[in-house]
């Protein structure tokens, strides 16, 4: 099944979403505005002949300088096809928000705090959007190119340990410690 054969199929399950096929050769890519993601995803799932019931990834791509900057971009499978197929959706840089699809695949739960977290899209809708990977008192969202990179030290390529011989040790005693405690 290629991107033509899947939008005429989404063209009977949702008739007013706006789907252009995507350019990439490896499997069919299909672009949907953001607006129509929760219609076309529902139809994805449910309709007969497509049946996409695994959300197998989903990631965030900053495409700055570009604009619209960012793209979500879903990898979905039909197991009893099997079929893959990639489902994206452009997203304003000034605007950074998706509608959350966790009530199609659950498993969107983790995989939108990701993006959340590191691209800093909101996936509206969700019921626990809050940092995964960065601690909670991390400012920014670390995968954006414009974020602030910030490096203390010099980076020194003979040296793969940036620590000295006696931190080192001092951390291995304190990690020592730290079991032990826990065992006790």
């Amino acid at each position: 099944m290629d991107s033509t054969h899947l939008i005429a199929a989404m063209a009977a399950a949702v008739p007013d979403a706006r789907l252009h096929a995507g350019t990439a050769t490896d499997q069919p890519t299909i672009y949907v505005d953001r607006e129509q993601l929760l219609a076309v995803a529902r139809a994805l799932h449910d309709a007969d002949g497509l049946r996409f019931h695994v959300l197998a990834d989903m990631i965030g791509v900053d495409l700055l300088p570009r604009q619209p900057r960012f793209e979500v971009v879903y990898h979905l499978v039909a197991p009893s096809t099997p079929a893959r197929m990639r489902l994206k959706v452009r997203v304003p840089g000034d605007d950074p928000r998706v509608p959350s699809v966790t009530g199609i695949w659950a498993d969107a739960n983790w995989l939108e705090r990701e993006v959340w977290d590191l691209m800093g899209i909101v996936f509206d809708g969700h019921g626990d959007l809050r940092r995964l990977l960065t601690p909670d008192d991390w400012e920014g969202h670390p995968l954006r190119k414009d974020y602030p990179v910030q490096i203390r030290l010099t980076p020194r390529a003979t040296e793969p340990l940036q620590v000295t011989e006696e931190e080192f040790r001092a951390n291995l005693a304190h990690d020592r410690q730290a079991r032990d405690r826990s065992r006790s």
